[in-house]
Parts: structure tokens; sequence; C-alpha cells
């Protein structure tokens, strides 16, 4: 490719990740291989990723001659494993993925399709003001100080003050009767979390 075209590709994948990032719905990773460079940047737009033990993470982008991977992988895993895995190309598997808090849960790979259905049922069940209120609060709270996120967050609890959701979501929090969530929930335990 010519150099217009590869600048032309790679700002055509930087929009795709930030399209990722921007639906209104929480959005799930299932990685169950190797993701390596824009593999990773995919997961890494999603909300959480979830991984099989077959699942490993690598950016190798400098090694290759280029950079990728500088934005996403240090938020997700701390400055100085990015670096680490930036420099080196080391690998991370999905245990180490987990433990540096870019993995939120490991499920068994005969299961794991099913487990993330169970998870997307739960959060469908969800009143999706409340949903999409959440995502946004998490996005943009960590990226402002803590007074900007507490205002963040109150303008959301506002917001969801007007709404007829709330009242009878919240009526029948405690109240005994089963919801949608509920069910949902306990059939994620049914199935097995893995690691959360």
């Amino acid at each position: 490719m010519s150099l217009d075209d590869v600048r032309a590709r790679r700002i055509k994948a930087f929009s795709a990740y930030d399209a990722i990032e921007q639906i209104g719905k929480p959005c799930i990773a299932l990685v169950e291989g190797p993701a390596i460079g824009s593999g990773g940047e995919i997961a890494m737009a999603c909300d959480f990723i979830v991984a099989t033990d077959a699942a490993a993470f690598r950016t190798p982008e400098a090694l290759w001659g280029t950079v990728g991977a500088t934005q996403r992988m240090p938020r997700a895993v701390g400055k100085r494993l990015a670096k680490d895995m930036a420099f080196t190309g080391r690998t991370l598997s999905a245990q180490e993925a987990h433990d540096a808090g870019l993995v939120s849960r490991i499920v068994p790979a005969d299961g794991a399709l099913d487990a993330v259905r169970v998870m997307a049922q739960t959060i469908a069940a969800a009143p999706p003001l409340a949903m999409r209120l959440t995502k946004d609060c998490i996005d943009r709270g960590v990226e402002t100080d803590p007074a900007g996120a507490l205002a963040i967050e109150m303008l959301a609890i506002d917001t969801l003050l007007q709404s007829p959701d709330w009242g009878s979501k919240i009526a029948r929090f405690g109240s005994g009767k089963s919801n949608d969530v509920d069910h949902a929930a306990n059939q994620e335990t049914k199935l097995g979390g893995g690691h959360a």
C-alpha cells in the first residue's frame, strides 16, 4: 500500500474503534484466542472483555516499526505494563490479563458463548436509560476529576428520577418479587461466571 493508503486505513480503523466505544448500549468482547494489534484494540473498545483460557493479548506494533495500542492499553493495564508489552512484544495470558484488569472474567471455553449470552440478557433486562447513563457516567467519570465525576453522576440521577422506570424498578428491589434481572443473574450463577 502507498503511504496515503496506510494512513487512510489507520484513520478508518481508529474511526471503527471509536464507533464501538460510542455505542449507546453496553458492548461485550469475547476473546477466545490471540488478540494481537487491532484485535486487541477492538476488544478494548468494548465495555469489558470476557476471555477463555486460550485468550492472549499482544501489542507488538513498535517491534514492527509502527505505533499502536498506546492509548487504550495504558488506561486498561497501567503505563508500565503497557510499555513492557509495547517495547518487548510481551504476550499476556488470559490470567495475566485478568490480573492486570484488562479482562473482567475468564469463562470455560465450552460454555463461553452461553456465558456471554447470559450476561447480555442481564444487561438487556435492565432499564435502558439507567444502563446508558451508567455507561456514560463511568466512561466520562474516569476521564475527569472526582468533583466533575460526581457532577456527571448527579446529573444522571436527576435524569433518572424523571423517568417512570426508576419508580417501578426501585419499588421491586428488595420486595422479594422476581424480575428479569434477578432471573438473568441466577442463570449466570448456574452457568458459572468463571474467575470474577
